[in-house]
């Protein structure tokens, strides 16, 4: 009969056995990161055996507790211990681990493989988006209850993760909002892919934390079970601050090339990773786990997962019961199908007059939160010129955790991706505000959005050179182009009170893309003929016909430019040229029309076609053989001046497309 291990013992086989079936599934897909998944083996065996509330049976469990592996490259490490705690990945799906259609791809990916709580891998990003899951339980909390919503944020970041700006911009605002629900665990080894950390950054990092409010322990020794324990006992304990635990490390612990770079992003190889589970006293065969480590994870996180899961469950039952219309939005969010919602709440927009589209995303952004208590948002700081003020909202602070309304302050990057966080949480919908120009900053937590399907709502005012005086700096000219390229991501550029109310509703009921509605600072003309549904949806429509028997070409215009097509199409009349102009406030919707719809709208070939835009004509040329737009940067000068200069009045536009159809 097998000797039974001492726990002692026991908790050792388990640490090995994670860092073996890393070695064992970096080296057969001789690919991946094995430096960061040795080095935090016994941090994040301790974090899942001992203290995360989560069911792998029950995945979406609304009050799990978050787990962000910002460091994803270490995603080996994360996808071997979900499996231990019952997760539905296999030994299988781990031998296929950074494999086509695998569900163990290279870095965690949100939404294919269970227990992932949030796409990770572009440094710094994960401790944007864990500082908004963490706002999102404190928002829930106020909105429902604490004994509803009342689940840890926990986030793994490296040497890496806190080199990046977002990381500061993170830490600042959960120390300033006192998220002390939010740990950061940090695997501090002082080496990045290049060298040692000390080439790049000597940071004080304890006095950095603390000076942003936040709580910091120090584990001298990253390989103590008992210290990783009790520093994470004691981070719970917190009541206003987040804590960050700085564990030191040696990166690829048990590689002959442990405590260098080398161990960052190369697989250990076979002879290295077998003496390298020698020296951890493991001499099971590759993927072999034994069953007093499946045996161990049963009787805690899977038995703790069970017991708090059944109270939880029998508490919402009673919630529910006396609580049901609560319940049912509640649910309804998290089928993220608003459409029946969002279809019953009618805007008066015929009450509107005309204005600049960022003060009709005003009212309708103030109509929305009115009814929708599940929506959440603001701005980097610009809210009273991109026009996210809230009249019946409130302030979010920590005295004020009922509040809807967030100051983000001047971190746009960090607004995108804290914002992909609450959405994360499954039970909030979320906007931010910004100007169009500085969409830059941010890019790539839109495209973490869209890469992870979430329906944020990105408002981007001040949309072109009628900025005016600012001057190029602040004046978009790229920003269109850059948007509409990112992969199932929304740009809606509306016209006037009735595209912008319809921007606002296909944003709404959107269930898995982004959606940027993108804002003029200059008053627009409302259009009799322009609509909010219906075509409006497909992304184009004809939204003033020729009145000619035969068409001589076709304008394609967004946003403010629409109203000028349809002057300068009265302008072409004069001289008996008919065109019809076309409203397309949507390329990326129209381009996934089929042909026939299209050849409905885009009545004339493309070599009568032109495209009028305030913007880069890059994209424009897959519809239009004229596109009318601006390839340079701006200029800093009064609105209308800046218009006469670059040429955007009826009378030019009409000469550039009579000079081009002859």
């Amino acid at each position: 009969m097998k000797k039974a291990l001492s726990k002692k013992e026991r908790q050792e086989l388990c640490v090995a056995a994670l860092r073996a079936t890393c070695i064992d599934g970096i080296n057969n897909a001789n690919s991946g990161h094995p430096g960061a998944s040795l080095s935090l083996a016994p941090v994040m065996y301790i974090l899942y055996r001992d203290f995360v509330v989560a069911n792998p049976f029950k995945p979406n469990w609304i009050n799990r507790d978050r787990v962000v592996l910002s460091c994803g490259h270490a995603s080996m490490l994360l996808y071997t211990i979900l499996h231990l705690c019952g997760y539905n990945i296999s030994i299988n799906d781990l031998k296929k681990f950074r494999k086509l259609g695998s569900i163990t791809p290279g870095h965690p990916e949100y939404g294919v493989t269970e227990g992932i709580d949030a796409s990770s891998g572009p440094l710094g990003q994960g401790i944007a988006e864990a500082t908004g899951l963490a706002l999102s339980e404190v928002m829930l909390s106020a909105q429902y209850t604490s004994k509803l919503f009342n689940h840890y944020t926990y986030c793994i970041c490296g040497d890496g993760c806190l080199e990046e700006g977002i990381s500061q911009e993170a830490i600042t605002f959960a120390g300033l909002n006192k998220l002390n629900k939010l740990i950061l665990l940090y695997d501090s080894n002082d080496v990045t892919l290049d060298g040692p950390l000390s080439q790049s950054d000597d940071t004080n990092v304890i006095q950095r934390f603390k000076a942003a409010k936040w709580n910091v322990i120090l584990v001298k020794d990253g390989n103590n079970l008992k210290d990783i324990h009790s520093a994470i006992a004691k981070a719970k304990k917190s009541e206003d601050k987040p804590t960050l635990i700085i564990f030191k490390t040696i990166i690829g612990y048990g590689s002959k090339n442990q405590g260098t770079c080398k161990v960052h992003g190369a697989p250990l190889g076979e002879e290295d990773g077998n003496n390298a589970k020698l020296s951890y006293g493991y001499k099971e065969p590759p993927f072999v786990i034994p069953e007093e480590v499946y045996d161990d994870f049963k009787e805690t996180f899977i038995a703790r997962a069970n017991e708090k899961y059944e109270k939880y469950n029998n508490y919402y039952q009673s919630y529910s019961s006396m609580n049901p219309d609560k319940i049912k939005v509640l649910e309804q969010v998290q089928t993220r199908d608003l459409s029946e919602l969002i279809d019953n709440l009618k805007f008066d927009y015929e009450k509107v007059d005309s204005k600049a589209t960022r003060d009709i995303s005003q009212l309708l952004l103030n109509f929305y939160h009115e009814h929708l208590p599940f929506l959440v948002g603001g701005s980097a700081d610009v809210a009273s010129s991109v026009k996210t003020h809230l009249t019946n909202g409130k302030d979010f602070t920590p005295n004020s955790i009922d509040g809807t309304n967030i100051n983000w302050g001047i971190k746009e990057f960090f607004m995108c991706a804290a914002s992909n966080g609450l959405l994360l949480s499954e039970c909030l919908r979320a906007y931010v505000g910004s100007f169009l120009v500085f969409s830059d900053y941010a890019k790539s937590a839109l495209r973490m959005a869209a890469l992870m399907k979430l329906p944020m709502i990105y408002l981007f005012s001040h949309d072109s050179i009628a900025v005016g005086e600012d001057g190029p700096t602040h004046q978009p000219i790229d920003q269109l182009p850059m948007l509409r390229s990112i992969p199932n991501f929304n740009v809606i550029r509306p016209c006037d009170v009735k595209e912008t109310y319809g921007a606002y509703r296909v944003a709404l009921k959107s269930k898995e893309t982004p959606t940027a509605i993108i804002l003029s600072r200059q008053k627009l003309p409302n259009i009799a003929t322009s609509l909010y549904d219906g075509d409006f949806e497909k992304g184009g429509y004809i939204i003033s016909k020729s009145q000619g028997d035969v068409l001589d070409g076709t304008i394609i215009a967004t946003g403010s430019e629409v109203g000028l097509a349809i002057d300068a199409q009265k302008e072409l009349l004069v001289s008996n040229i008919h065109v019809d102009v076309v409203s397309m406030p949507s390329l990326n919707t129209f381009d996934s029309q089929d042909d026939e719809y299209k050849a409905k709208v885009l009545r004339s070939p493309r070599e009568k076609t032109f495209s009028l835009e305030m913007s880069s004509t890059f994209g424009w040329y897959k519809y239009s053989a004229h596109p009318y737009g601006i390839n340079t940067f701006g200029a800093s000068g009064k609105d209308a001046d800046l218009i006469k200069h670059f040429k955007f009045t009826k009378e030019d536009v009409a000469s550039f497309i009579m000079d081009n159809l002859k």
